[in-house]
C-alpha cells in the first residue's frame, strides 16, 4: 500500500514548480504541535501531508513543539505526539525542536520591532481592547499608549521582561493598522506577561511570545521553505509576512493553506475531545472510539492504512467533509493484506455431536491467499460452540444456515446436520444436538448439496476471551454542527458491547496489537493496553468486514 502514487494536488504543483525554477534545490517543512492534547485524525492528515511531502521530493521535515502555552502543556503530551508520528511511519529531520529554543531571539526580534516604531507597550484592559479593535464592519481605533517614544516602549518592555509588573497589565502589540480590514492586523498582540512554569525553560521567563508571532519566526529560523497549516491561518498570512518583512532574518517562507480534515460521526475538537475524558464518556485519550492516533492505534486501525486513507481524501481548498466509510473502507482493505484469519464465536451456543468417536481434526491456513502466514490446525471435538445466530428453529425464508432436520459444513471440517434441540425451563434453545457426515471431511457429501457455512470452535480447547464490540462513537455525522445542542447528546450508547466469548488456541501467544480476521466477523486487534499472552485475552473489534452501518442506521 505504501506504493502507491501520490496523487496530485496544488502544494505539489507548487513545490514542483519551485524545485523546477531552482527557487529552492530541497524543501523543508514542519509538523508544529502545541504539546497540549493528544493528536488526532486531522493531524494525522497533516502528518501525512508534511513528512510525506518531504519523502517524495526527498527534503527534510522538523517536528517542531508550539509550547508558548505553558499552562496547558505537558512532557505526557509531548511524548505522545512523538510516538504517534514514529508510529504512523515517519521520522523527523534532527532533533525535536521547540519554539521554547527561540526564545532568546523572539525576544531580540521583538526589541528590533520596538526599535523601529513598529511595536508598542499597551496597558488598555481587555475589556478596552475588545472595544478598541471594532467591529469586521466597523474600524478600530488607536490606543492612547500606541504613540508612545521608542526610549519609552523599550523601557517598559524591558520591565515586563524583569518582572515588574502583574500578569495582563501590559502587553507588546505590534503597530499595524487599526483600520484594517482584516482584524488579525489590527495590532495585534505579540507578547504578554504571564508567570507559569514552563516545561522547558522553567520560571526564566514571565513573558511569552503569541503564537502568530512565534510560528513565522520559528520557520525562518529553521529554513522552512513551504509552510502547510489549514485554512483558518488564510486571514493570519498577511501577519505572517508582515513580521518577516519587518525584521533582519534572510529567510522568509511561503505559508500554503489546505482545507482541514471534517471526519462523519465524530469529533475533533481538543476542548470537547477534553470533555468527553473527563466526563467520562470515554475510558481515556486512547479509548478505541475516540478519533485521536492512539486510539485509533488502540482500536487496530493500521499506520498504512490511515496513510492511505490520507491519500484518498486528498489535499485542497474545498471543503473536506469525510465519511467514515472512507477511513473504514482503507483500513478494511489493509487489514485483508496482512491479518492471519482465525475462528472466534462471540455469542455462544452448545452443539453436542452424537457421533463424533473417530472424528479427525484438519490443519487449515491462516490465510487463502498469504501462505507465508502457515498454517494451524483445527481441533474437532464431541463438543464444540457455534454462533446462536447460525441457528433458526423457524427460518425465514432463504435461511442457509442451520435449523432443525437442516444441514450446514463447518469450516474446514465436516458436514453437520442437526437431529434436535434441547431447551431450558423457559422454553430457550440452550443445546442442539447434531450429527456429522463422516465421508465430508475436505470433500462434498454425495448426491446433495450443502450450501450453508458456518465457523465454529472445539469447547475443549477453544479460550476464553474477552471480546469489545466497537462502534461509531455518535448517531449523528456531525454532532456538534448545532452550537446550542450539547454534542453529548448525539453519544451512540451502542458504541461499545463487551462480551465473553471464545477464540482458537492459536492465538493464545498472541502480543498486544497482533491483528487478526475473526472469520465471518470483522478484523479485530489484541488490545494493547489489557490483553496478556497466556492470559486474560482481550481483542477489540477494529471494523467489520463490510460497511454495515448506513443499511443499520437506514
Amino acid at each position: 500500500m505504501s506504493s502507491t502514487p501520490a496523487a496530485s494536488n496544488f502544494i505539489r504543483t507548487i513545490i514542483e514548480g519551485d524545485l523546477a525554477s531552482g527557487k529552492h534545490k530541497s524543501i523543508v517543512t514542519r509538523f508544529p504541535p502545541e504539546p497540549n492534547g493528544y493528536l488526532h485524525v486531522g493531524h494525522a492528515k497533516s502528518i501525512c501531508l508534511n513528512f510525506g511531502l518531504a519523502q517524495d521530493y526527498t527534503g527534510k521535515c522538523n517536528l517542531r513543539f508550539d509550547d508558548t502555552n505553558p499552562e496547558k502543556e505537558s512532557e505526557e503530551y509531548a511524548l505522545s505526539i512523538q510516538e504517534d508520528v514514529r508510529w504512523l511511519g515517519f521520522q523527523w529531520n534532527g532533533e525535536v525542536r521547540w519554539a521554547s529554543d527561540y526564545f532568546d531571539a523572539l525576544y531580540d526580534f521583538a526589541v528590533e520591532l520596538i526599535n523601529k516604531g513598529l511595536a508598542y507597550v499597551d496597558e488598555l484592559t481587555p475589556e478596552q481592547m475588545r472595544e478598541y479593535r471594532g467591529t469586521l464592519t466597523q474600524p478600530g481605533k488607536n490606543s492612547p499608549y500606541r504613540d508612545r517614544t521608542v526610549a519609552e516602549n523599550l523601557d517598559q518592555f524591558t520591565r515586563m521582561r524583569a518582572g515588574e509588573f502583574p500578569d495582563g497589565a501590559k502587553i507588546l502589540r505590534a503597530k499595524i493598522d487599526m483600520g484594517s480590514p482584516n482584524m488579525n492586523m489590527r495590532d495585534p498582540a505579540i507578547y504578554r506577561i504571564r508567570r507559569a512554569h514552563h516545561i522547558r525553560t522553567g520560571d526564566k521567563w514571565c513573558i511569552y511570545p503569541m503564537y502568530d508571532y512565534t510560528h513565522c519566526i520559528s520557520d525562518a529560523l529553521e529554513g522552512i521553505t513551504h509552510s502547510i497549516c489549514t485554512l483558518e491561518f488564510e486571514d493570519h498570512r498577511p501577519l505572517y509576512d508582515w513580521v518577516l518583512d519587518n525584521i533582519t532574518i534572510p529567510c522568509h517562507p511561503r505559508q500554503y493553506e489546505f482545507s482541514r480534515l471534517e471526519l462523519h460521526y465524530t469529533i475533533t475538537s481538543k476542548r470537547k475531545l477534553l470533555q468527553l475524558v473527563n466526563e467520562k464518556h470515554v475510558s481515556g485519550w486512547d479509548d478505541p472510539r475516540m478519533p485521536t492516533i492512539s486510539g485509533m492505534r488502540r482500536r487496530g486501525y493500521t499506520p498504512e492504512g490511515i496513510r492511505e486513507f490520507a491519500r484518498r481524501i486528498g489535499v485542497s481548498k474545498s471543503e473536506n467533509s469525510v465519511d467514515m466509510a472512507i477511513m473504514e473502507g482503507a483500513i478494511r482493505e489493509d487489514m485483508e493484506l496482512r491479518a492471519p484469519r482465525v475462528m472466534a464465536i462471540i455469542n455462544p451456543l452448545k452443539v453436542t455431536i452424537t457421533n463424533a468417536d473417530g472424528a479427525q481434526s484438519r490443519e487449515a491456513d491462516f490465510h487463502p491467499n498469504i501462505p507465508a502466514l502457515g498454517k494451524r490446525v483445527v481441533p474437532f471435538g464431541k463438543e464444540i460452540w457455534i454462533e446462536a445466530d447460525d441457528f433458526s428453529a423457524n427460518p425465514p425464508s432463504g435461511w442457509q444456515r442451520l435449523t432443525v432436520g437442516g444441514e450446514v459444513r463447518l469450516r474446514y471440517s465436516y458436514v453437520m446436520r442437526c437431529d434436535g434441540v434441547v431447551k431450558d425451563a423457559a422454553g430457550n434453545v440452550v443445546e442442539l444436538r447434531c450429527s456429522i457426515d463422516a465421508d465430508t471431511l475436505g470433500k462434498n457429501p454425495q448426491g446433495r448439496k450443502v450450501k450453508g457455512v458456518i465457523h465454529w470452535l472445539s469447547c475443549a480447547v477453544a479460550l476464553p476471551a474477552e471480546i469489545r464490540l466497537y462502534d461509531r462513537l455518535f448517531t449523528v455525522p456531525e454532532p456538534d454542527a448545532d452550537k446550542d445542542v450539547d454534542f453529548c447528546k448525539y453519544l451512540n450508547p451502542a458504541s461499545l458491547t463487551v462480551v465473553r466469548g471464545w477464540v482458537e488456541a492459536c492465538v493464545k501467544d498472541a502480543v498486544p496489537e497482533t491483528r487478526y480476521q475473526f472469520e465471518r466477523m470483522g478484523y479485530f486487534v489484541a488490545d494493547r493496553r489489557d490483553h496478556q499472552p497466556g492470559g486474560k485475552l482481550v481483542f477489540n473489534r477494529t471494523v467489520t468486514l463490510k460497511d454495515s452501518w448506513a443499511k443499520e442506521q437506514g
